[in-house]
């Protein structure tokens, strides 16, 4: 049993990469364009906003690659990092437990970017499928180093 999970771990690892990245692009696409119910009640969060634009744009722009796979490792570190700092600039200083502070989200976020900063994408995802053709590239232009040419 333990081996049929252990083989099928990289799917659910990109299945969770996939979920996750949707859900904290979503979190941008409503701060930014005023979608699924938008910013904090409805509406956007004006352009240059300190720190509630520039967290928008990192969760769009993070959780889409997060979400492709593309670049998982570095999107998901400053995503992780962006959630860090909600937590504790925005929701930790009205309560310490997240349940009271509303913070559960930001401290959920920065916790499963952070497991993919050291986990990767997974399968499914693009990073392994630019790595794969990267590999085979390497290896043809190899072999067509070492073949003889006969005349």
């Amino acid at each position: 049993m333990t081996g049929r999970l252990n083989s099928a771990q990289p799917y659910a690892l990109g299945a969770f990469r996939i979920v996750i990245g949707l859900l904290f692009a979503c979190h941008g696409a409503a701060s930014l364009f005023g979608v699924l119910g938008g910013a904090s009640g409805g509406g956007t969060i004006d352009v240059g906003t300190w720190p509630g634009w520039y967290a928008a744009v990192i969760q769009l722009v993070g959780g889409a690659l997060v979400l492709l796979g593309l670049g998982t490792r570095a999107a998901a570190f400053i995503s992780s990092g962006s959630m860090a700092y909600a937590y504790f600039k925005v929701h930790q200083p009205e309560a310490l437990w997240p349940m009271e502070n509303g913070g559960e989200a930001a401290a959920i976020f920065c916790w499963a970017m952070l497991l993919f900063v050291f986990t990767g994408s997974g399968a499914l995802g693009l990073d392994r499928f630019f790595a794969s053709r990267a590999e085979r590239g390497d290896k043809e232009s190899t072999d067509a180093k070492h073949t003889p040419v006969a005349a």
